[in-house]
């Protein structure tokens, strides 16, 4: 049996096997950049900053956060034309409706979320990042029996705040920390994250349990489990996540502080942004 006939027949994954492809390509992509072109870029982008570290902690920091950028590029535009393109039939069938679209975008996701749940294993720096890499690539994963796509695409949105995320972990790590570039793109992060992560995911996560609600006799129980719990567990992580960028922003527009304190981090030293999330769902 292949693996998309195990993915398909055995895990009921029925909308999976023409996306699988999308989904392995996805992850070797990622993979690549995380290797081969993150250290490249970074080299010659940050010859200074990225150059003369010697801890191979560090440098794989850097690189992770090529990776989560290129992923939020690539993934809020494809979210973006998916809801879009959408068709009333999928809007009228929040459960379980689908399109090839959806599976597409859901396929490159799914793919970053599985190299992004690898490197939080292997490379473990916090077992919040270690559980929101495995929910997501379980979630998105999921949808392809099909289930509650609908909600899976309009969750990809919450990486338009990791673009500026990412940023903001740049320019601290160029010794642009407390700069007037840093303070408007961290207007911009913090806007974004409460605009798109709590409001309107908020809003999102309530019409999903609700739709959960009426569903619940339709699906397998392992499903109530893992979309319920992960409801849950990925918004209080959001909630945790933005209290900490408060906190982090507010010390660096201190008088007198000069301390660089990462983002998600409370350690001075260059690891210390090593816990900002890649991407949240």
């Amino acid at each position: 049996m292949g693996l998309a006939s195990f993915l398909s027949e055995t895990l009921g994954l029925t909308k999976i096997p023409p996306h699988l492809p999308t989904i392995l390509w996805s992850f070797a992509g990622f993979t690549f950049v995380h290797l081969v072109l993150a250290p490249w870029i970074c080299a010659r982008w940050f010859p200074v900053a990225y150059g003369t570290t010697k801890s191979k902690a560090t440098k794989n920091n850097w690189a992770i956060h090529v990776v989560s950028q290129v992923h939020s590029v690539i993934i809020v535009a494809g979210a973006i034309y998916c809801i879009w393109t959408e068709t009333p039939d999928r809007e009228q069938d929040r459960a379980f409706g689908w399109s090839d679209t959806t599976g597409f975008v859901h396929g490159i996701a799914v793919g970053y979320f599985v190299w992004d749940s690898l490197d939080a294993i292997i490379n473990y720096v916090d077992f919040g990042f270690v559980v929101h890499g495995i929910a997501c690539s379980l979630v998105y994963g999921m949808s392809y029996k099909p289930f509650v796509a609908y909600y899976g695409t309009r969750c990809l949105l919450w990486e338009i705040s990791t673009l500026f995320l990412n940023i903001h972990w740049f320019l601290d790590k160029t010794g642009n920390t407390g700069t007037t570039f840093q303070l408007v793109n961290g207007v911009f992060l913090l806007s974004s994250f409460f605009g798109v992560r709590l409001l309107y995911g908020g809003s999102v996560s309530v019409r999903f349990f609700f739709t959960l609600c009426e569903v619940w006799r339709d699906i397998p129980i392992f499903y109530i489990i893992i979309y319920g719990a992960g409801n849950f567990v990925l918004q209080g992580l959001n909630i945790f996540w933005f209290t900490k960028m408060i906190a982090a922003l507010r010390k660096r527009f201190e008088p007198k502080n000069n301390e660089h304190t990462g983002l998600l981090g409370s350690n001075g030293n260059e690891n210390g942004a090593a816990t900002t999330p890649n991407g949240v769902h």
